[in-house]
């Protein structure tokens, strides 16, 4: 699944207009400017569009933690290195904690989205790549998800 596909469905879930997105970067130090901000947010096949970086999208996602939950005391996020690739099961562990979902509420929204999972798989997602029951989140339940999420927090919008 693209990033930028991931940030834009994740935008229009939570409502976020332009300067609320900028704002979340700003709370992990990253100035984002409204021009590059809207070159991603743009479709594959229009003129200008940018491809979302993964460390922008990490970024985005460590910035909706700080903003939903508070700032932590101590040490700041860690930064992606360079190569570092963000994964499905990183995005979807980073909403989880940004948005306080327990795992019913996230068996909800996949059950919103018509995509029902059941407990240990949802569990599996979140285990350690090395564990021997991690499951890799593929494309077809993060969109789901992200989806579920539209249903959720924007009932009125189909």
């Amino acid at each position: 699944m693209l990033l930028n596909d991931v940030f834009r469905r994740l935008r229009f879930a939570l409502s976020l207009d332009n300067s609320a997105t900028i704002a979340i970067f700003k709370l992990v130090d990253y100035d984002l400017e409204e021009e590059y901000l809207m070159s991603m947010m743009r479709r594959e096949d229009e003129p200008g569009f940018l491809p979302c970086r993964d460390k922008i999208l990490s970024l985005f996602l460590d910035g909706l933690i700080i903003k939903k939950r508070g700032k932590q005391e101590g040490a700041a996020p860690a930064q992606m290195k360079a190569g570092e690739r963000l994964t499905n099961n990183d995005i979807l562990r980073k909403i989880k904690i940004a948005m306080t979902y327990q795992q019913d509420d996230m068996l909800n929204i996949l059950r919103a989205a018509g995509f029902p999972v059941g407990k240990s798989e949802l569990t599996a997602l979140f285990r350690k790549s090395d564990h021997r029951s991690y499951r890799p989140c593929g494309d077809q339940l993060l969109r789901n998800f992200l989806q579920g999420m539209v249903k959720v927090h924007r009932p009125n919008v189909q």
